[in-house]
């Protein structure tokens, strides 16, 4: 049987955050039973790679999921350090190609486009808070954004799942960025929910980063002449670092590119 590499991807600086992916550097044998005993939420099998793409297969302990960027962003960290890539490739998954590059270390990977436009008025009494701001921000898929007053808000709200559905129906969006620019050596601290999406609560979630980052930079709150922008997730018990790149345009920006760190780690304890 083949033996993965754990990766702990997206983790905020000093702690044991972001996401547990684990790297199987071919994708021979049974795989969904290969990621049921790999012990972590992820698993990513390399399926095809040449000098300018790159094929992967990732699974769940229950299922194949499809894609997912932290678990390309653990087998490209994987993959440059084997020599298997170039710091500029292609990635593809469930049928679909994304754009990857390494930039200062850190892997990041196209995620388009993101157009953002004010929200309908709704009620946002069911969460037990007045926002600071409301946005709607996409990339395809519309997210609702509130800002909140300070970080302890934002850690310390826990939205009902029926409330965010309500809000997400009231305002036609399919998910909810919590966020405030109160954020200990980063531009932003936010938090990601999507209960229409299939999950309560994201521990990393790089298109609603881009989301968010392209309302930040429309409200002109992102430093100027500076295309790099970082945000820590606040899932709670599971703190998360994410990397974005973009180009400004007026009312949206382009060019959005999303991504983070990944550290090969020693073991997977049950405790993780």
């Amino acid at each position: 049987m083949m033996t993965p590499l754990p990766y702990r991807v997206y983790a905020a600086p000093r702690t044991k955050g972001g996401k547990l992916v684990s790297v199987f550097p071919s994708a021979d044998s049974d795989l969904q039973a290969l990621a049921a005993a790999a012990g972590t939420p992820l698993s990513v099998f390399v399926q095809y790679f040449n000098v300018e793409d790159v094929v992967l297969k990732v699974f769940t302990p229950e299922r194949e999921k499809g894609e997912s960027d932290s678990a390309a962003i653990a087998a490209l960290h994987f993959m440059f350090s084997a020599g298997q890539v170039i710091d500029v490739t292609n990635v593809h998954m469930n049928g679909q190609e994304y754009a990857a590059q390494l930039c200062g270390g850190e892997w990041l990977l196209k995620q388009g486009d993101v157009s953002v436009w004010d929200a309908p008025g709704a009620d946002f009494s069911i969460l037990g808070f007045t926002p600071e701001h409301v946005q709607i921000a996409s990339t395809g898929r519309p997210n609702l954004l509130l800002e909140v007053a300070n970080l302890a808000t934002l850690k310390n709200l826990t939205p009902d799942s029926e409330q965010i559905k309500h809000l997400n129906h009231a305002s036609g969006t399919t998910g909810l960025i919590l966020y405030t620019l109160e954020a200990p050596r980063a531009d932003v601290s936010f938090r990601a929910f999507g209960p229409l999406k299939g999950f309560y609560e994201d521990a990393a979630s790089s298109n609603m980063f881009a989301c968010l980052v392209g309302a930040l930079s429309v409200r002109g709150l992102l430093p100027p002449n500076e295309p790099l922008v970082r945000g820590l997730q606040w899932m709670p018990g599971l703190p998360s670092r994410l990397t974005a790149q973009y180009l400004p345009q007026p009312g949206s920006i382009s060019d959005v590119w999303v991504g983070g760190n990944a550290a090969l780690i020693e073991s997977v304890g049950l405790d993780e």
